[in-house]
């Protein structure tokens, strides 16, 4: 069990978007808020990522920036980023000496993963030599696809896209070891937990079923694991459960009696009632308001 690619997988929605582009200055655009994630890269020249509530980020040739929130923010050639227009307005030069490469990922924001959630509104990652060496090297095959027409072009790039936010997460958990997420998945007895509940998340648990496949006592097994993931076991596996749920119904027309066996509940009331509890809404209304299928549109360029 793969547990952050579990979790990014039920997490998306949508396919992922990526587009090179180079400009000349005076250069400043404008990203509105967006339901997902979003990153740049500075492939040559140097600039500023401007975001409200934070000090300016000065970023220089191969540094990369996510924003795992997918927060509004200005991307711009000064550290004021005077004039700053839409991104949708961008107009390429090829002759210009500023360089980056913008991607983003649709996420279902209604039910963030606590994981996700973790990781800060912005994470920059300087491009230091021998640091991340992987994701260096997925990210310049993610910019030699953008720039080409050879066949498979739109598969590399959806795989390619994947790999980069499983990338840059594990950079930053690299980095921030010391932190309750990047701790909890190096811990044998919180990770064989967490395996456990992502396995088989319509088994019936119970405190004392986890405490027995993490090989600790129930009480040690709750305060370590809240310590680590910020929820205690039996909130984070209802929290999972209802993910899960929300998946089905927004990619699936399977009825709600099916949905709550796969997901732990006895019957479709007392899935109902839970799933409204975390929601907000029904599960039936969650699915009438489901996005359409339609996919990610590209960004400018």
């Amino acid at each position: 069990m793969d547990l952050l690619s579990d979790i990014i997988g039920v997490m998306r929605t949508g396919r992922p978007a990526a587009n090179r582009m180079r400009v000349g200055f005076p250069w400043s655009y404008r990203f509105a808020p967006y339901e997902g994630a979003g990153f740049h890269v500075l492939v040559r020249g140097s600039g500023w990522l401007l975001m409200q509530g934070r000090d300016p980020v000065q970023l220089g040739p191969g540094d990369v920036v996510l924003l795992p929130a997918g927060d509004g923010h200005v991307l711009s050639g000064s550290r004021d980023g005077a004039g700053a227009v839409p991104f949708e307005h961008a107009v390429a030069d090829p002759s210009g000496s500023i360089e980056f490469l913008c991607g983003k990922y649709r996420l279902d924001r209604r039910h963030t993963h606590p994981l996700l959630a973790a990781l800060p509104d912005l994470v920059h990652l300087p491009a230091r030599v021998g640091d991340h060496s992987h994701l260096r090297g997925a990210l310049d095959l993610l910019a030699a696809e953008t720039t080409t027409r050879r066949p498979g072009r739109d598969a590399a790039l959806a795989g390619l896209l994947d790999l980069l936010l499983v990338y840059l997460i594990r950079a930053w958990f690299d980095d921030h070891g010391h932190l309750g997420w990047p701790r909890a998945l190096r811990d044998p007895a919180i990770t064989t937990v967490l395996e456990a509940m992502h396995r088989t998340p319509g088994r019936p648990w119970r405190i004392e079923d986890l405490a027995a496949e993490a090989g600790l006592s129930r009480t040690t097994l709750t305060r370590k694991f809240t310590d680590l993931v910020g929820q205690a076991p039996m909130t984070y596996l209802t929290h999972w459960r209802m993910t899960l749920a929300a998946r089905l119904l927004r990619e699936t027309d399977l009825g709600l009696a099916s949905i709550a066996q796969r997901v732990g509940y006895a019957s479709p009331f007392a899935f109902s009632h839970a799933f409204k509890r975390e929601f907000g809404v029904a599960p039936g209304h969650f699915r009438d308001a489901r996005p359409g299928s339609a996919p990610v549109a590209s960004l400018p360029g």
